[in-house]
């Protein structure tokens, strides 16, 4: 019970100086460094020397690993090399930064069309309708692709073959 008002006191001063760090706002903003070789890759992808580009981009990412552009023009690199899967990764990690970057969904969505995921594809194309009140680009740009893809034929190697259900295998056979 003597303890009681200092442990009032101590506690009153443990919250609000644990609280004083909420209201501080985070440090978003990319360096310098890493916009600069953002632009040197951006012009070297627009000569078509997409492997200087894709040095340049990695060389960003270097400087300052939370440059999202660095990782969304990686992934367009990646897909123009007809690498989907890597693509994916790469929109993954820009995702990462920020959930709600248009251009990483649309983008993801487009190189899952690439690798044969429609399904996968319609869920990006519904979160950008989720996130995109008016319409977007984005939007426009993977519902087209969706639809696209939906008209190709498909071939024997990417159909899906149906799971056995149960009671139509046949018995198994014991001898004796």
């Amino acid at each position: 019970m003597r303890f009681s008002p200092a442990v009032v006191a101590l506690s009153l001063v443990f919250a609000t100086v644990s609280s004083a760090g909420f209201g501080q706002s985070a440090d978003i903003e990319i360096k310098q460094q890493s916009v600069e070789y953002m632009q040197l890759g951006e012009a070297a992808q627009k000569r078509g020397e997409l492997d200087l580009a894709a040095d340049l981009y990695e060389t960003s990412l270097a400087v300052d690993p939370r440059n999202g552009s660095a990782f969304i023009a990686l992934a367009q690199i990646a897909r123009v090399q007809q690498l989907p899967g890597k693509a994916i990764r790469l929109y993954r990690e820009a995702l990462i930064l920020d959930p709600n970057n248009l251009d990483a969904l649309a983008g993801q969505g487009e190189a899952l069309i690439q690798r044969g995921a429609l399904e996968k594809a319609r869920v990006n194309l519904s979160r950008i309708e989720t996130l995109c009140r008016a319409r977007c680009t984005q939007n426009d740009q993977l519902a087209s692709a969706i639809k696209l893809a939906e008209q190709k034929p498909v071939l024997s190697a990417e159909a899906v073959t149906p799971k056995p259900k149960i009671g139509d295998e046949e018995p198994a056979s014991e001898t004796p």
